[in-house]
């Protein structure tokens, strides 16, 4: 089965997000028992996502698929790193990390708009992101702004539960649209297990919250292509991997970040 044509190569270059229908489809067992185990057995920057009084439950958790051997074997031996060759338009295709995020049912949260790209170390044109769920997703899908990865400017980074700003210079971001009051073209899909959505990691995007009766776990994969540097940003990054010892221009260092294709 062909899952890139050169029609969505076009869209995921214009509109810095593009539907891949079925990219982990025989995989969807492999991933969810990799979710649970991740649930069960929370890495150090697991987090829960809701205030008190917030109905139901958003987990997230990611960097753990050195050691939840699900997670190494989907990354390692799907196609994953030739479709994200094909819709980056690059050869080298380098690991960067995996991110769980679960919504139970009632949780009526959203996921606050945001761009990615601000809270890494990493900049550079060739990325991208897939977003997978493991249960059929009607309405709490990720949404995301066509267009938004050719922004001039970042999207102001914000935390997520305290609502303050990530770093100390906010005037060097824009801040933080609202895409339904601004009109601005969101794309959003209804999807099956093993679908996903592949983004830019400047391309703005959120997601509704889950009030289906059914669990919407999805697994979600940082990728990185041949222009991808290090950079330094003003402050603790989100993944922090501490001690990296990398240097502003370089690639990131491939014992810690593996290269997949190329």
């Amino acid at each position: 089965m062909t899952l890139v044509t050169q029609d969505m190569i076009d869209t995921y270059q214009r509109d810095g997000v593009v539907l891949i229908k079925g990219l982990w489809a025989d995989w969807v067992e492999v991933i969810r028992a990799g979710i649970e185990r991740n649930m069960a057995e929370p890495g150090p920057y697991a987090a829960e996502n809701l205030k008190p009084g917030e109905g139901g439950r958003f987990f997230d958790d990611y960097c753990n698929w050195e050691r939840i051997p699900e997670f190494a074997q989907v990354i390692r031996d799907s196609a994953v790193a030739d479709v994200a060759a094909q819709l980056m338009q690059s050869d080298r295709v380098q690991m960067f990390h995996d991110h769980v995020l679960v919504k139970e049912p009632g949780t009526s949260k959203p996921t606050p708009w945001h761009t990615d790209g601000p809270y890494y170390f990493v900049e550079g044109r060739q990325t991208v992101s897939f977003w997978s769920p493991v249960d059929p997703v009607r309405e709490a899908s990720l949404r995301c702004v066509a267009g938004s990865h050719l922004w001039e400017k970042d999207v102001l980074p914000t935390r997520w539960m305290s609502e303050t700003n990530f770093y100390p210079d906010p005037e060097a971001y824009m801040p933080v649209p609202d895409p339904d009051a601004e009109g601005m073209p969101v794309r959003e899909w209804q999807m099956e297990p093993g679908d996903a959505v592949a983004f830019n990691y400047r391309t703005l995007h959120g997601a509704r919250g889950n009030q289906a009766g059914t669990r919407r776990r999805a697994f979600s994969l940082r990728l990185l292509g041949e222009d991808a540097r290090y950079v330094d940003r003003p402050g603790r990054t989100s993944p922090p991997y501490p001690g990296h010892g990398m240097q502003p221009g370089a690639r990131l260092r491939e014992d810690w970040f593996p290269v997949l294709r190329g």
